[in-house]
């Protein structure tokens, strides 16, 4: 059943420059059908997310807003939030919660990125479920996931007492470690990988913003004021420039977390958060020749080499004495890259004006 009072929030935003030249500012990784399976990341979140309520509130960039609705029929117009231009997730999931109570009084939020994968839906759900509880006490709730192995490319949550089935305090919040720390913290356990997914009374959320950001707050609330009238794009104009660029993990989860108002539900559930082309190949099944094909229709030839992906490969491709290489192509562009380098791929992509083209 449809959780009680719940509201999901899903922020789509990022260029995802890691997954050049798939991902473009033009064509973000949320809107596109990385695995192949037919459904985009963000209308697979919208799936996962519609079993535990019937309202979801997507925030994204104003560039977007077409294409979102496009691949969300089932979306209220309303509740699509478009950024005139990137504030970092705090902006984005304020102006959510502020609009949210603007609209209906206090509600219980969950935030959940638009370009996450999750392999055991009904397994997060629970999850989901299991946070709303200590939200509802007044906690800000994050998802933890155990660790599949000691990864630098997330941070890291320390787990802390319990407070109820399921449910522990948060003693701290680590960023993305070196790997020799990683190896440490997995191995010593009592760690999960911080997935960036949020559950919080709205009150709660916006009240801590108040006392630590008070200008970001105070302009949130101005735009939520006017959003649903005559006079949103004035204000927008006007204010949202000029909001603090910082992400909810610096603005609220580690400070409130040092005062012990954090709690984490620790999860064991296939999550990826598909960064760069190394783990979107993790994700698929190679071929009978060994080959991991995506979105290919070409001829994919490999001679003398192993741990080939092919992705968008639309005419003969032959790799010849390599090993562990991915070959990327679209129609202006083609990138090879070696899996241990993926992190790299946003250089290539990058301009000598900085953007990413």
């Amino acid at each position: 059943m449809p959780i009680e009072d719940f509201v999901a929030v899903v922020p789509a935003g990022g260029v995802g420059s890691r997954l050049w030249p798939l991902s473009r500012p033009d064509r973000p990784k949320f809107l596109l059908d990385l695995l192949g399976t037919g459904t985009t990341l963000l209308q697979g979140t919208l799936e996962r997310l519609a079993p535990l309520t019937p309202d979801a509130v997507v925030v994204t960039g104003a560039a977007h807003s077409e294409a979102v609705l496009a691949q969300a029929p089932a979306l209220d117009p309303t509740n699509l939030l478009a950024e005139p231009s990137p504030r970092d997730s705090m902006a984005a999931i304020a102006l959510a919660a502020a609009v949210i109570e603007h609209r209906h009084g206090p509600r219980v939020i969950g935030s959940f990125a638009a370009d996450h994968v999750i392999g055991d839906p009904a397994a997060f759900r629970a999850a989901v479920r299991t946070a709303v509880g200590p939200a509802r006490e007044g906690y800000v709730v994050t998802i933890g996931i155990e660790p599949a192995g000691p990864s630098t490319a997330f941070g890291y949550i320390e787990v802390g007492v319990p407070l109820s089935p399921g449910v522990s305090r948060v003693s701290a919040f680590t960023e993305k470690p070196d790997v020799h720390t990683a190896r440490a913290m997995v191995a010593h356990g009592g760690y999960v990988w911080n997935a960036g997914m949020f559950v919080v009374r709205t009150d709660v959320l916006l009240g801590h913003l108040a006392a630590l950001h008070p200008e970001l707050a105070a302009g949130i609330r101005e735009i939520a004021s006017a959003w649903d009238t005559a006079e949103r794009e004035a204000v927008l104009g006007r204010v949202w420039p000029g909001l603090e660029r910082i992400s909810i993990d610096h603005a609220i989860a580690e400070p409130i977390a040092a005062q012990g108002g954090v709690a984490v539900v620790p999860s064991v559930f296939d999550w990826h958060d598909i960064g760069d082309f190394a783990t979107l190949a993790e994700l698929t099944t190679p071929d009978a020749d060994g080959v991991v094909r995506i979105g290919s229709v070409g001829d994919v030839r490999a001679v003398g080499s192993d741990g080939v992906v092919a992705i968008g490969a639309s005419r003969t491709l032959a790799v010849v004495g390599l090993h562990d290489v991915i070959v990327v192509e679209t129609e202006d562009a083609v990138l090879v890259v070696s899996k241990s380098a993926s992190q790299l791929v946003k250089d290539a992509g990058t301009t000598a004006s900085g953007a990413i083209s």
